[in-house]
């Protein structure tokens, strides 16, 4: 007999007991009415403690079957090779292909950015602007003074110490890790001045060569963090780096290709990039001595990319044929043909582009006031048109007066 059963002859067996719900005269009478009342409440009781019973028993059941398959979806086979082939070892080939600058395209222009240095650190980075309208590709080279490669390393892994010294970061957490491929899932959300915050949900997977260290980097999905409004999701993020010893020095470099599709203008993007960089690598710089000075130590998750390292296979083990000058500049036969190319802007046309931003920057955040983001953004690109349009009509000028 269920409890169902129980609470129905229950109520039949007191509906029909009419003694007991009889208004009562004498003695007797109030006699049956307390023995009524007792054994109503009784019944109230047991209704209660059963109806109890029958709610545990259900939730208990249908909480188990539910929570089951979450924990064997993390761990089943299917999810584990699926996260696998997030990045493989043709990644690999293809980032020492881009870090030499063996390219297959030969429209591929680099132009020089920045190269800046002083007596800890030196800095040169180089774009590229893809011909199918893609994001634009840097290449970079930091050389750092004093500093050992696998220092550099855990230094440019530690995502919880980067929420200490980068104040773009607000937020990194660890959403999976396969220790058998050693690829690991995160989501960082990165707030920038004037714009929307970004969420990046990357994986990336690290690998040990011979005195070097690879990293790459790529967009992913993950069911744990689905796309919310107040966020812009990175839909395109390619990013992979190289950490070794510079011959002879007590030094070490990292090169690092990077492209990525934020959401910005290309002109804003690069602009931004050339007028902050060199800044956001000083401070980068004093992070990591100080991390050198305190001796500090991972305070990640024990088990990560890292700790699941991977070696280079043979075959691409001895694919790095470039060579690094003394002020961190990669020197390729390739790389330098195109540099003659290229037409250096003179320094008073680069300041007055300078002056008209800095201009359009002050006037859009002053005159928009709750509208500061989108007006800065209409502000430059107005002003960068101007800009390229008459660089356009000098360069037009200076060629008709040659001819």
């Amino acid at each position: 007999m269920n409890s169902g059963d129980i609470l129905s002859n229950l109520a039949l067996y007191f509906s029909s007991f009419e003694v007991f719900f009889r208004r009562p005269y004498g003695d007797d009478g109030a006699f049956c009415y307390c023995c009524a009342t007792v054994l109503t409440l009784i019944f109230i009781l047991l209704c209660q403690i059963i109806r109890k019973v029958r709610f545990f028993r259900h939730d208990s059941s249908s909480s188990s079957p539910s929570s089951s398959p979450a924990v064997s979806a993390s761990q089943s086979p299917s999810s584990q090779s699926r996260i696998s082939t997030l990045v493989s070892d043709e990644d690999l080939k293809d980032l020492i292909e881009k870090l030499g600058e063996r390219s297959d395209d030969d429209t591929e222009i680099w132009e020089d950015v920045i190269q800046k240095s002083n007596p800890r650190v030196s800095y040169t980075a180089k774009c590229c602007k893809p011909q199918d309208g893609g994001p634009v590709k840097y290449l970079s080279t930091t050389v750092f003074e004093n500093c050992s490669p696998e220092v550099l390393r855990d230094f440019y892994m530690d995502n919880e110490y980067r929420k200490q010294w980068d104040k773009t970061v607000v937020e990194h957490e660890q959403l999976q890790i396969d220790s058998n491929s050693g690829i690991e899932i995160g989501r960082t959300i990165k707030k920038f001045p004037l714009l929307t915050p970004r969420e990046y949900v990357l994986a990336w997977r690290l690998w040990e060569g011979k005195d070097k260290f690879y990293c790459f980097i790529k967009e992913c999905d993950h069911s744990m963090v689905p796309q919310q409004r107040k966020y812009v999701r990175v839909s395109y993020f390619r990013s992979g780096w190289r950490i070794r010893k510079v011959p002879g020095r007590d030094a070490c470099e990292i090169q690092m290709f990077h492209q990525e599709d934020a959401g910005l203008n290309v002109e804003m993007a690069k602009l931004a990039f050339s007028r902050g960089i060199w800044s956001y690598v000083c401070k980068m710089d004093s992070a990591l001595r100080k991390y050198i000075a305190t001796s500090y130590r991972p305070q990640g998750p024990t088990v990560s990319a890292v700790s699941l390292m991977k070696k280079v296979p043979s075959e691409l083990e001895n694919q790095t044929g470039d060579i690094t000058n003394s002020s961190g500049t990669i020197i390729t036969s390739e790389g330098a043909k195109r540099k003659k190319l290229l037409r250096k802007p003179s320094k008073k046309q680069v300041a007055k582009g300078l002056l008209l931003v800095g201009g359009a920057v002050g006037s859009a955040v002053c005159l928009s006031r709750g509208h500061s983001a989108l007006g800065a953004k209409v502000a430059l690109a107005y002003f960068l048109t101007k800009l390229r349009k008459r660089g356009a009509q000098q360069s037009q000028t200076s060629q008709n007066a040659g001819i």
